[in-house]
């Protein structure tokens, strides 16, 4: 709890995944990964509850495993490949009601920590803000992309600007997909974590990689041995 208002972290994880099978309870740096998120949800201060969105029993016994709370298990029409995890959100919501602020931790983000938990929570209520997303600084600059034509000619990404020198490009965010909050009123309202009055919470790319591919378990597995 923070400022007499709590807080909701939901951890969804479904079956079924195809890009990399079972990969929620993949063993990575000896514990599943989505132990990581449990792991640093439960550190973190001002989490209140920690629960699982699952339709699947390894999943939900490897949280429970963990001491990650699953008070429901997820319908089937919110397990598709297709379902957006804005509905799983307000699934869980209506579940488990009586939250101010309800925190999406997706399993992907490994190395997130209680530390960044925390810090996003204190700077969402301290900004008097609605929502925070965690973002982290882009190597690869916008500034300097493009499209192709049907003839393969280049068009500028970005047309009305066009820097010449790398000094010169702005500093760009992308999201990371690390920390998603809100305050749970307004997310039943708006239905999406990000809208004109959401802010951002910075997070260093060290602790913003995202697993999508098996290339990026790679990569993760050599952080984790360098660490």
């Amino acid at each position: 709890m923070i400022s007499g208002q709590s807080v909701l972290a939901v951890i969804p994880a479904r079956g079924g995944s195809k890009g990399v099978p079972g990969k929620n309870i993949r063993l990575v740096g000896g514990k599943p990964l989505i132990a990581w998120s449990i792991e640093a949800a439960k550190g973190a201060r001002f989490v209140d509850r920690v629960i699982l969105s699952s339709d699947d029993s390894k999943i939900i016994n490897t949280a429970l495993q963990y001491g990650c709370e699953v008070p429901f298990i997820r319908d089937t029409a919110l397990a598709l490949d297709d379902t957006a995890t804005i509905e799983v959100v307000l699934d869980a919501i209506t579940r488990c009601s009586g939250y101010d602020w309800v925190l999406l931790l997706q399993p992907t983000s490994p190395l997130r920590t209680a530390e960044d938990i925390d810090n996003a929570i204190q700077h969402c209520i301290r900004l008097n803000a609605p929502s925070c997303v965690s973002v982290c600084e882009v190597k690869e600059s916008p500034y300097w992309m493009f499209t192709l034509n049907k003839d393969k000619q280049l068009l500028p990404l970005l047309p009305e600007a066009q820097p010449t020198r790398r000094q010169d490009l702005p500093t760009v965010h992308t999201l990371n997909g690390a920390i998603y909050l809100a305050r749970t009123d307004w997310l039943k309202q708006h239905r999406k974590f990000i809208a004109h009055d959401t802010i951002a919470y910075e997070m260093s790319a060290e602790h913003s990689i995202d697993l999508d591919t098996e290339s990026d378990f790679q990569q993760l597995k050599v952080i984790l041995e360098n660490q």
